[in-house]
């Protein structure tokens, strides 16, 4: 059985510990899109970890762990994390690698420094991971495949010539910066070929194999469904699909093995990077709220960059979970909340004086005003219960509330930093 975890809004929902907690009674877990410019942050038994490119089942010594062809490869941050890992004490995961997958190259990464320097104030908030120029070759045809690594020197040398004369024309011309070097990327490629070799395979020939033998497979996403390039704010999106749908191009499996999607979606917003946030709250309020969130506050697993806070959004929720084609919800952090005596719920969108329910474009989102409900809070520490029923009755009634808002239903709710921490519920919305 095929099941995706994947993200309902901006990113940084906790899909890390669901995937974590998951992996417990799954035997593969795939990255299928993104690359190393958002992490995912677990707390188990090993300690605290933020991944970036590695699969958040990796903590098992019964799971493999896949590296699909729609993931933005950075080979030096993969085995920095693997070393990072197994040097705290993690077994040393089953890795495989998708022959498939494209390389992010470290032109990549200059291209990304050097245009956020260039836009200066009017710059996409990027992570500089150089994820914007890698999609951008990879759908000029000009990218790097893993199996690239295996073929001749002189064919190899020979694509380097050629994709490396208009890369230096932009670096002469529109940046001012050092040209590129063939043979100083050549070289630095056989070192990924030497780190790579022993993992890489036909990834979608092996899961076609595991889905035949009746495996569990986990699809890890990265970010939410409004960071995808297609459906979310663009143009302050990602450079990939960061929905449920896409895991079976970037996993290289058909779409009908995807059985069920667990959309994540956290108990009040956040985000990291620019982009309309029509819920987003400001000063002591957002302070208070980011320092009690999260696991040790709410700040970037890769950037540090301390996230944007505001209240739940149920149009944008709900938005989120129709687009991933949403199962289950696992509704996140929500024991953060319990300082709160009224906690406000966006429910609705002004724009122009007319309450909307549904999702806009970006050039709407931009005049949208938040509807607010307030619902009572329930002034009490939540984390360790683990049965629904014991849970405060406002804390049941602002789960219902969204639940009934957005229209999916919460089998899930996590409601502490650990993998145990974890509250299962049956939903009358549950088919």
């Amino acid at each position: 059985m095929v099941k995706a975890v994947v993200g309902a809004n901006w990113g940084d929902e906790g899909k890390g510990k669901i995937t974590d907690m998951l992996a417990e009674t799954a035997d593969i877990i795939i990255r299928f899109q993104g690359g190393a410019n958002a992490g995912h942050t677990i707390k188990n038994k090993y300690g605290k970890f933020a991944l970036h490119t590695l699969p958040s089942g990796v903590f098992y010594d019964h799971t493999t762990s896949i590296i699909g062809n729609g993931v933005a490869l950075n080979i030096p941050i993969l085995f920095g994390e693997i070393q990072d890992i197994v040097g705290k004490g993690v077994p040393a995961p089953k890795l495989l690698i998708s022959d498939r997958a494209q390389i992010v190259m470290p032109y990549h990464i200059l291209f990304d420094q050097y245009e956020e320097e260039r836009l200066a104030g009017k710059s996409f908030g990027s992570t500089k991971s150089g994820i914007a120029p890698f999609y951008s070759d990879k759908f000029a045809k000009i990218g790097f495949p893993v199996s690239d690594l295996f073929d001749t020197e002189e064919n190899l040398k020979e694509k380097l010539e050629r994709v490396i004369v208009q890369k230096n024309v932009l670096l002469e011309h529109l940046y001012h910066k050092p040209l590129l070097n063939v043979d100083e990327l050549y070289k630095t490629l056989m070192e990924y070929k030497d780190m790579v070799a022993p993992y890489v395979c036909d990834v979608s020939l092996y899961l076609d194999k595991a889905i035949k033998e009746g495996k569990t497979i986990l699809l890890e996403g990265q970010l939410g469904t409004l960071k995808d390039t297609d459906h979310g704010i663009y143009p302050m999106v990602t450079s990939s699909n960061t929905i449920a749908a896409y895991g079976a191009v970037g996993a290289g499996i058909p779409p009908y093995e995807i059985k069920q999607v667990i959309t994540v979606c956290k108990a009040y917003s956040s985000a990291v990077g620019g982009g309309e946030f029509v819920s987003e709250i400001f000063g002591d309020e957002a302070d208070e709220l980011r320092k009690r969130g999260g696991d040790g506050g709410e700040y970037g697993a890769t950037t540090g960059r301390p996230r944007r806070m505001g209240w739940f959004d149920c149009v944008a929720s709900k938005y989120g979970c129709r687009l991933q084609g949403t199962t289950d919800v696992a509704f996140t952090v929500l024991d953060v909340l319990g300082y709160l005596d009224e906690i406000p719920v966006c429910v609705g969108y002004d724009i122009g004086g007319k309450v909307t329910t549904d999702f806009p474009v970006t050039r709407l989102l931009k005049e949208a005003k938040p509807v607010y409900k307030t619902l009572p809070g329930w002034k009490e520490d939540i984390t360790g219960i683990r049965e629904y029923d014991k849970l405060p009755e406002n804390c049941r009634k602002y789960i219902e509330f969204i639940e009934n808002e957005i229209g999916y239903p919460i089998t899930m709710v996590s409601n502490g930093p650990s993998r145990e921490d974890i509250i299962y519920r049956k939903s009358a919305l549950k088919k």
